[in-house]
């Protein structure tokens, strides 16, 4: 169906930056919304950026100004530049994205989600 691949998590240090990529493949037809999440072990799901086919971005409170969100629909890609990363900003990054797909018995939307790419920002 659709699968979902993070890349260019790593160590960085205080006031570093990072930037991710998650790319869609699949029997795509297209994407309306990809979104960037973060869980740190033993807390909720958080949501980081969101986007939209038609340019409309959202952001959490604790990485506005600092994160930026981006995409390549042509490419089904989505990034996530990280600035002035800060040491809470450690964890596992996930990429999810609402498809509409061929299935093989005709359209279907559904919601997938990539297999997380660890961030972790010490000295």
């Amino acid at each position: 169906q659709v699968q979902l691949v993070e890349s260019g998590g790593g160590l960085v240090q205080p006031g570093g930056s990072l930037r991710l990529s998650c790319v869609a493949s699949g029997s795509i037809f297209n994407i309306n919304v990809m979104n960037w999440y973060r869980q740190a072990p033993g807390k909720e799901r958080e949501l980081v950026a969101h986007s939209t086919s038609g340019g409309y971005t959202n952001y959490g409170q604790s990485v506005k100004g600092r994160f930026t969100i981006s995409r390549d629909n042509a490419k089904n890609e989505v990034y996530l530049q990280m600035n002035s990363l800060k040491p809470e900003d450690t964890t596992v990054y996930y990429c999810d994205a609402t498809v509409k797909y061929y299935s093989g018995r005709g359209y279907d939307t559904g919601d997938f989600w990539g297999q997380g790419t660890q961030v972790t920002v010490e000295s």
